[in-house]
This record gives structure tokens, C-alpha cells and sequence, in this order.
């Protein structure tokens, strides 16, 4: 069983028993089936207006052939989720990310406890191994745990760590670490920022005030900005996606911890609702298991039947 096989096992069992449900003993599909698939799509945490977004489809598609057997409808899905996760950019490199500058600038942002310093050690270790030179700036100032973990993580991975101590402004940091990289002519710069939403006019300012310090030294840094989302926490990652993407201007997402409930849909609403581009999901804690997104393999995964033992 493949990693996204077991990550989403208990998004696709809660999924596929709602809709084994929706049609049994049906010999068309009718509007109560279309309801019960509803339910079945927004227990996902895949959002109203996705949801809505597919139902309208199925119901073009249901006119046309009110029969239709369990498979015939779990392809329909299939088809109509794919074509939600084809945003601009979502063809992902092997490294996620088109490495076209260097340094490459990788801005991290997210709220404390989606595991946004974990997803940055394993991005470091995934590129050390791959034979990059990787610089981390510890720009979350507020937090000592979050300074402690990435000096941990980047001992580990055998890469440079740009710190200051707890207090410290976060520009200051960032500045360093942009530096410092362009002097050791390092592949890739990873820089994690303070994840608090108590004011979004605080976020918005710290997280501008770093963008423009990084100019200094290469000027159209960052090249990326990360958003880091709990794939468990639902409609909260739909909120945070906003929240951040007011804040700054967010290009691509990774999701942690989509095997820790029945909530996988929420990967399909957020994309679909901010056209940003996944680059990695998180399906464990080992250093493993964050992935390089595929999006054919992810909705083979969730539609696939195989596995649901």
C-alpha cells in the first residue's frame, strides 16, 4: 500500500460507505442520490461551494443518462475532482518546487501547529540528500521551541542554520540568511516566519518587512511562499488559506497530517477555491513521509477501491 493509499484511508472509507449508500438498490440516479453524494462530499470537509460546484456537474451529466452504475458514478467523480485539482503550476518537479533561481527563496508561512517547522527540516533533509546546499533562517523569533527544533532538524540534515536569539526581528533574520546563502552559493533558502493570526495587520506588516529586506540582497526573492495547512483540521486550513493568502502572496500550499482523520476533501476545496498549486502533502511524522504532491496518484488514491479492507 502506497503512502497516499494509507494516508487517505479514512477519508476514502467514510467517503466510499456514504455513497455506497447513496446508491444502493438504485436503478437511477435521482435526487435523492445527488443529496446523499452532497453529504458525502461536504463530510469530507471538501467545502460548500466545491461540493456545490460538482453536484451542478453530475446533474448536467445525469440528464443525459439517468442510469448510471456505483463505478460509472465513482469515475464521474474522479473526472470532476482531477479537473478541480488542474490549477496553473500544479505539474509538480521532482524537488516540488522549479529550482530555476539560486539561491531559490522559500518563504514558509502558516499558524503555530500545522507542522510548519517540521515541514522545513524535512525539506531540508529531502534537498541536502539530493546533493543541495541548503541555508534555513529561523525568522520565527517568537517562538525559542521553533528555533531549538529547526537547529535540530538542520544538524540532522548536515545544513546551515541562520538564528538569533528569541525576540529578535524576524527582517533581521531573514536578511542574514539571504546573505549568508548568496555568499556560500547555496542552492536553497528556507526561511520560517512567526505564525500568528491574532492580527492579520501585524502578520501582513511582518511578513512585507521581510519580503523587502530579502530584496536587498536578491531582488526578486522570495521565490515561493509556502503555505503550511493541517490537512485534520478541516474548515480551519479553508480559513487560514484566507487569512494568509490577505496576508501575503501565497503560490503554493503543503498539507500535513491528511491520515490523521477523515478529512481529505479539505485538499480538493482549498485548491479549487485559491487555485494554489500543492507541492507536498505530510502523511507521517518520519522523515519520509512529507511527498512530493501528485495529483493523478492522490485522486487514484481517494477513488481507488482496492484497499478498503
Amino acid at each position: 500500500m502506497g503512502l497516499f493509499d494509507k494516508g487517505m484511508q479514512k477519508t476514502k472509507r467514510s467517503f466510499f460507505e456514504r455513497l455506497s449508500r447513496a446508491v444502493v438498490g438504485k436503478s437511477e440516479v435521482d435526487e435523492d442520490t445527488l443529496d446523499a453524494i452532497e453529504e458525502a462530499l461536504i463530510a469530507s470537509d471538501m467545502g460548500v461551494d466545491t461540493t456545490l460546484k460538482i453536484i451542478d456537474s453530475l446533474e448536467e451529466r445525469v440528464a443525459k443518462d439517468k442510469y448510471m452504475s456505483f463505478d460509472e458514478l465513482v469515475e464521474m467523480l474522479r473526472e470532476e475532482v482531477s479537473e478541480l485539482l488542474d490549477v496553473e503550476n500544479s505539474e509538480n518537479t521532482e524537488d516540488g518546487f522549479v529550482l530555476d533561481r539560486k539561491p531559490f527563496v522559500i518563504l514558509v508561512v502558516g499558524v503555530n501547529g500545522v507542522g510548519k517547522t517540521t515541514t522545513i527540516g524535512k525539506l531540508a533533509s529531502r534537498f541536502a540528500a539530493s546533493g543541495k546546499k541548503v541555508v534555513i533562517g529561523a525568522a520565527d523569533t517568537f517562538r525559542a521551541a521553533a528555533v531549538d527544533q529547526l537547529s535540530i532538524w538542520a544538524e540532522r540534515a548536515g545544513v546551515e542554520i541562520v538564528k538569533q536569539q528569541m525576540g529578535s526581528d524576524p527582517a533581521a533574520v531573514a536578511f542574514d540568511t539571504v546573505k549568508s546563502a548568496v555568499a556560500r552559493n547555496a542552492d536553497v533558502v528556507l526561511i520560517d516566519t512567526a505564525g500568528r493570526l491574532h492580527n492579520r495587520v501585524d502578520l501582513m506588516n511582518e511578513l512585507t518587512k521581510i519580503r523587502n529586506v530579502m530584496r536587498r540582497s536578491i531582488a526578486d526573492a522570495p521565490h515561493e511562499v509556502l503555505l503550511v495547512l493541517d490537512g485534520s483540521t478541516g474548515q480551519n486550513a479553508f480559513q487560514q488559506a484566507k487569512e494568509f493568502s490577505r496576508a501575503t502572496d501565497v503560490t503554493s500550499l503543503a498539507v500535513t497530517k491528511l491520515d490523521g482523520s477523515a478529512k481529505g476533501g479539505v485538499v480538493i476545496g482549498i485548491v479549487d477555491q485559491f487555485r494554489f498549486p500543492i507541492r507536498f502533502i505530510g502523511m507521517g511524522e518520519g522523515i519520509d513521509d512529507l511527498k512530493v504532491f501528485d495529483k493523478k496518484e492522490f485522486v487514484e488514491s481517494l477513488f481507488s477501491k482496492e484497499d478498503l479492507r
